[in-house]
């Protein structure tokens, strides 16, 4: 069982189920995905594996970084994670891990950056209700009311118009729908964070297995 794969989104699109039911996916081109060093508590205090996922020219990557790819004797990759394991890691460097580690019906939690929305109010970014829009109110879209009265300052937390999107985001219990081992693509039923293009990382789900 591995611990996860590397991937990146591909897009959305739709395939039919068993019973002809339209299924909305999201399709990941997951691995292969090559295991570049595995640490354990006693030498580095925890147990992880790391996987190098995608190709990238060796001169676009630092100095450091290729000393690290060439002690595992593998090519540099695009993109480095590291996987928290529960013991001590079943793999070796340069062994390959492939999307037919992940089998239908399972369930998966698949971890990326959110699309960056930019600068945005509270309605949009809070959910916030609008005030009235006409009559005379001049307060329409606002933030409301900021402050105690006795404490004269802003509390810490207060939902307020900033950056929105943009973060480190988990969507949790995604049920893999097809695992395309020949072309490397995950199908997952629903919506991952970010735009096409997203490096994600999917792991398993850590509740609602079914």
């Amino acid at each position: 069982m591995t611990a996860g794969i590397v991937g990146r989104k591909l897009g959305m699109t739709q395939i039919y189920d068993d019973t002809g039911r339209v299924v909305p996916v999201t399709v990941i081109e997951a691995g292969p995905c090559v295991v570049v060093q595995k640490k354990t508590r006693e030498h580095d205090g925890y147990d992880a594996v790391q996987l190098g996922f995608g190709a990238i020219r060796p001169g676009r990557v630092n100095r450091p970084l290729r000393g690290h790819y060439r002690r595992a004797g593998i090519e540099p990759k695009r993109v480095l994670m590291e996987f928290r394991t529960d013991g001590p890691p079943p793999y070796e460097p340069g062994q390959e891990i492939l999307v037919d580690s992940f089998k239908p019906g399972e369930r998966v939690d698949v971890t990326g950056v959110s699309k960056g929305k930019g600068f945005a109010g509270s309605v949009r970014r809070h959910g916030f209700k609008r005030g009235p829009m006409a009559h005379g109110s001049k307060y329409h879209r606002g933030p409301g009311s900021l402050q105690s009265r006795a404490a004269a300052r802003v509390f810490k937390g207060r939902k307020l118009p900033g950056h929105l999107g943009a973060r480190r985001t988990t969507t949790q219990g995604l049920l893999v729908v097809r695992a395309d081992a020949g072309r490397n693509l995950l199908l997952v039923r629903g919506a991952v964070p970010g735009p096409r293009g997203q490096w994600l990382t999917i792991r398993r789900a850590v509740k609602g297995q079914s």
